[in-house]
């Protein structure tokens, strides 16, 4: 890989690097049973990935449910994580990536164990850094703030940055910190909603994604 113009390569967790789309649908429709809330299709779980827990469960239950369920929704999700699958090619690119010299990190909106915990799951563990987790900002994707903090742990210009992200709020988050957004369809995201946003490319493989990050 030659020719990388990029101080930094960032990504997105969920539905990114790693497939934990079956994982998030079954903690969600658990949760959703377990504690007698309406039930959703996976078409509507698909549409909150991306989104923080605690502003998905505020929403369907309101502030006083919030650490009850996200702590049922946690341990479902970790008694399951055989459910998250890796995607065929990733830990190549990161490799290539990484041997290139560009500064590689996560900004995700999953709380920071719970991402630790599925990186190792998935074998990422050694690739590349957790630079900002739920906990790091209080504002969330599609807010700037989880990517500049990346970019500033990583000691990188957010200009020459970009982030790579399943998800409209990940473009969105890309375009307001001034970094230049990638769009994945293999996760959460729906491929006609990503192309509609600003972006440098919305690819549908990890060779494709290698093609757009190599320049």
């Amino acid at each position: 890989m030659t020719d990388l113009r990029w101080s930094a390569v960032l990504f997105d967790f969920d539905g990114t690097l790693a497939n934990t789309i079956p994982l998030i649908i079954g903690s969600f429709r658990w949760t959703l049973a377990e504690y007698d809330l309406p039930p959703a299709d996976d078409a509507t779980i698909r549409s909150w990935i991306g989104r923080t827990l605690p502003d998905v469960f505020t929403e369907l239950a309101g502030t006083d449910e919030v650490d009850e369920l996200m702590a049922g929704y946690r341990a479902w999700q970790l008694e399951n994580h055989h459910l998250l699958q890796t995607y065929p090619g990733m830990d190549a690119l990161l490799a290539r990536l990484a041997d290139a010299g560009v500064p590689l990190g996560i900004a995700t909106s999953r709380r920071r164990d719970s991402a630790e915990h599925l990186m190792r799951v998935a074998g990422l563990d050694g690739s590349l850094p957790l630079l900002v987790g739920l906990e790091d900002t209080s504002a969330h994707k599609p807010d700037a703030a989880p990517l500049l903090l990346a970019a500033e742990r990583i000691g990188a210009d957010p200009s020459g940055a970009v982030y790579v992200g399943d998800a409209v709020v990940d473009l969105r988050a890309a375009q307001a910190a001034g970094m230049t957004g990638v769009g994945v369809t293999w996760g959460a995201g729906l491929p006609g909603d990503l192309r509609a946003e600003t972006s440098l490319a919305v690819v549908d493989t990890v060779t494709e994604l290698t093609m757009a990050l190599a320049g």
